[in-house]
């Protein structure tokens, strides 16, 4: 119930995100903003939502129950979101979208512990995976929703304030979810988990996350590419939709079948597919190539989204849970800032050939990692020690 119900909300917590955020920068541009000031309006909102992410985690293992927490975040973005319809300068924009990241910040750690605690040890992977899958079917429906609505000539302002709907739907979501005491961290647990250290097996792995992280610029870089090998304007959503639909498939798959195979080996998978995919679009030389690609790219998501928090479930100890995935979330987030001044930096002046390969090749760098690391715990685990 907890795991479908979380699913739904992401659901419907995407469709309203995704019906204003793809309208914002033409939005904007009639405020009199222009790109300096949505780079400055992304970043922010992204380093806020990322640094947030971290404290919530550490705040939630004190908790025993972890729901207060994430009903407070979705509840915050459901009422501010639609603040930006009564908008009408630059700098109050800023102050909606940052406050939505405050929500999501506080909200996004704990209900990945939330979905970690709701299932047996078998199952993570395939919970993770539906969440995942319905998080990427809002990120298709929201989009098409706001195309619909601005075919019909439906204003800006009055879109925004229909995304109040699905905002609403997606808090009652998590209002009906009813935390089981027996799934709950126990009294003993929460009171231990400030002195609990973090195995050094996790610490290692979530380094080579990072590490791949910063490989992993955002997939704005790959719209950018479609358009330079002739996908015209009016085919890139379409597009974007084509690579959601791909990734809500390939999160099911992946989540489930990391529930049957080492995880790890997944993983590894999922960056082979993103090496694959990025050396290819660097030499790609038609439109029609970028269409099989994105297709295919649906996997790396599928692969590694689910499937590396289940690991970290897997390898956290039920104390410090929260603390575990408030690291991981908030180095993707902090991530993805230097990550796309260095890929936009080689884009600008070496091109896109460049920009993509140098991605592909610390990616393989963190591939080679992650396959010394399994090794290295293998060799622990037969010798009868571990990596704590």
């Amino acid at each position: 119930m907890t795991v479908i119900a979380l699913g739904f909300t992401s659901l419907f917590n995407d469709i309203g995100t995704e019906m204003v955020f793809p309208l914002l920068p033409a939005f904007l541009l009639t405020l009199g903003a222009g790109p300096t000031f949505l780079g400055l309006l992304e970043g922010v909102a992204d380093a806020t939502g990322a640094l947030l992410k971290y404290f919530s985690g550490r705040w939630s293992d004190s908790l025993e129950r972890k729901k207060p927490l994430v009903l407070f975040g979705y509840s915050v973005t459901a009422l501010v979101r639609p603040l930006v319809a009564l908008v009408t300068a630059p700098w109050q924009v800023l102050a909606v979208r940052v406050t939505d990241r405050v929500g999501k910040g506080v909200r996004a750690t704990p209900r990945d512990v939330m979905i970690a605690s709701s299932v047996e040890a078998s199952e993570v992977g395939r919970a993770f995976g539906f969440q995942n899958a319905l998080d990427h079917a809002g990120a298709v429906l929201g989009p098409l929703i706001a195309t619909a609505l601005v075919a019909f000539n439906v204003p800006f302002r009055t879109i925004f304030a229909i995304a109040a709907i699905p905002g609403v739907f997606a808090v009652i979501c998590v209002a009906v979810i009813r935390e089981k005491p027996e799934r709950s961290v126990s009294l003993a647990l929460v009171s231990n988990a400030p002195s609990v250290v973090m195995p050094l097996r996790l610490k290692l792995v979530l380094g080579i996350f990072l590490l791949f992280a910063l490989a992993n610029s955002s997939d704005a870089f790959l719209l950018l590419r479609a358009k330079e090998l002739g996908v015209s304007d009016a085919a890139l959503p379409v597009l974007w939709c084509l690579l959601n639909v791909s990734k809500m498939a390939w999160s099911v798959l992946g989540g489930a079948w990391s529930d049957r195979v080492p995880r790890h080996r997944l993983v590894i998978s999922g960056w082979l597919v993103y090496v694959v995919t990025y050396l290819a679009l660097g030499l790609a030389s038609s439109a029609w190539h970028v269409w099989v690609l994105f297709l295919v790219y649906g996997a790396f998501y599928g692969f590694t989204e689910p499937v590396e928090k289940a690991l970290i479930r897997d390898l956290a100890p039920e104390a410090i849970r929260g603390r575990a995935f408030g690291v991981y979330n908030a180095m993707l987030g902090l991530s993805a800032v230097p990550a796309g001044l260095l890929t936009g930096a080689l884009w600008q002046h070496f091109g896109a050939r460049t920009a993509l390969w140098a991605g592909a090749a610390v990616a393989l760098v963190a591939l080679g990692l992650l396959s010394l690391w399994s090794r290295m715990v293998r060799n622990r685990s037969e010798a009868g020690g571990s990596l704590s």
